[in-house]
């Protein structure tokens, strides 16, 4: 899930994973043999603007509890009810153990069910879920409070993503009457796969010609920065969310499809990820907790 408040000051990424894609320990694991998923399960939380926290502790089966409408991974659960998906966040941040607690809800109204294959076998997909969703958040560490507008998608694949890809660009924007959704995932066996898809408040999905990503430069650690406009003057880069040795998440504001909008994107470098420096760095990030 990615949300941006009414305002654009703040921004929430809630990410569940059974199975940290990132996670070192994960890595190590299937180097040695066959690796269980929930072994290495997290929620992944960061809260972007004024009061940015981080949190990403792994977690094994024994903290995650699963049903049809519930998922818990430690002390943080998702519930669906039927009208919209409850997150109750309580999680130790990254690097000085603040918390970030409280609760987020989202409302998805209409749900959207077209997965989407990302790589040309089939061994990586995508499915946009809600695209135009209003949230309220509440927290109380740290104390913050807004409303705005979310994304909730999932992904889900049959092996490492560094092992298809060698990187991708994604990009969404929220506007009065539709939402819009950009990928080009670059495959490791040299096939390259566009999306541009909209879709309205009812639900209603419509693909477009794709779009190549727009380069803007590169973030603090030398990460290649893009996003997706109409053409190259039309894309302004306001501010970094996230800017890492291999991932970098952006505000910006393109004219997109004719209509003026503000655009989060994000920029993953699997080829950084995989690297031996990146990896020595990736547990200075995250915690793992052995407790039940």
């Amino acid at each position: 899930m990615d949300a941006l408040s009414e305002d654009q000051r703040h921004g929430l990424v809630i990410i569940a994973m059974l199975g940290n894609v990132f996670s070192p320990y994960y890595a190590r694991a299937r180097r040695e043999g066959p690796a269980e998923p929930l072994e290495f399960s997290t929620i992944n939380a960061a809260l972007y603007g004024p009061s940015a926290r981080w949190a990403l502790t792994e977690r094994t089966a024994r903290s995650v509890l699963r049903s049809r409408d519930a998922l818990s991974i430690g002390p943080s659960t998702m519930r669906f009810d039927g009208d919209g998906l409850t997150i109750a966040l309580d999680e130790r941040c990254a690097p000085f153990r603040q918390r970030l607690q409280g609760e987020v809800r989202v409302r998805p109204g209409a749900l959207v069910d077209a997965p989407i294959d990302l790589d040309a076998r089939g061994r990586h997909r995508w499915s946009p879920i809600a695209l135009h969703a209003p949230i309220e958040v509440e927290l109380r560490e740290p104390a913050l409070r807004f409303r705005g507008h979310a994304y909730v998608d999932q992904n889900w694949g049959d092996e490492p993503l560094e092992d298809g890809f060698e990187s991708w660009t994604w990009a969404r924007a929220t506007g009065p009457r539709e939402s819009v959704i950009g990928y080009v995932a670059e495959g490791r066996d040299g096939v390259r796969t566009r999306r541009l898809r909209t879709v309205d408040a009812a639900g209603r999905v419509r693909d477009h010609e794709p779009l190549d990503p727009i380069a803007q430069g590169r973030g603090l650690w030398g990460v290649a920065r893009r996003s997706f406009a109409d053409a190259p003057d039309e894309l302004t880069h306001r501010r970094a969310l996230e800017d890492t040795p291999f991932y970098l998440r952006d505000l910006s504001e393109a004219t997109l499809l004719g209509e003026r909008r503000a655009i989060v994107s994000e920029t993953l470098d699997l080829d950084r990820f995989r690297s031996s420096w990146v990896q020595f760095l990736l547990p200075f990030r995250m915690g793992r907790s052995l407790a039940a």
